[in-house]
């Protein structure tokens, strides 16, 4: 299994719209259930501070933006789509390299039955 890597996430949501919710909510769910690293979270209302929007040139809310580990990614909507989460932070891609590496290891020659070949 890989090393726990550090997360720096940041979330813009314009105020407490719906969307904004659902994704803020969602992303909780995310990282409470799937995640396996440590993070940090910053939420962002652009209402109250569209200077930091500005700054990181973010165009649409709600966004997550996956800052560290790189590369930096971005994620617009309200983080329905798990999997098109997961994949975003790069955490799926890892379940699945870690659950492809465990059965490498487990059945190194992809032979389904190792015994006598006169049975």
């Amino acid at each position: 299994m890989s090393p726990r890597k550090t997360y720096i996430l940041k979330l813009y949501v314009a105020g407490n719209t719906p969307n904004s919710m659902r994704a803020l909510k969602t992303l909780r769910e995310i990282l409470n259930n799937d995640f396996r690293g440590f993070y940090a979270l910053k939420v962002i209302d652009v209402l109250k501070n569209p200077q930091l929007a500005e700054e990181d040139k973010i165009l649409a809310t709600p966004t997550l933006s996956k800052i560290l580990p790189p590369p930096v990614r971005r994620i617009i909507g309200d983080l329905s789509d798990r999997e098109r989460v997961l994949i975003g932070l790069d955490l799926l891609y890892e379940e699945l390299t870690d659950n492809e590496i465990a059965s490498t290891f487990q059945n190194p020659f992809g032979d389904e039955d190792i015994g006598d070949s006169d049975s």
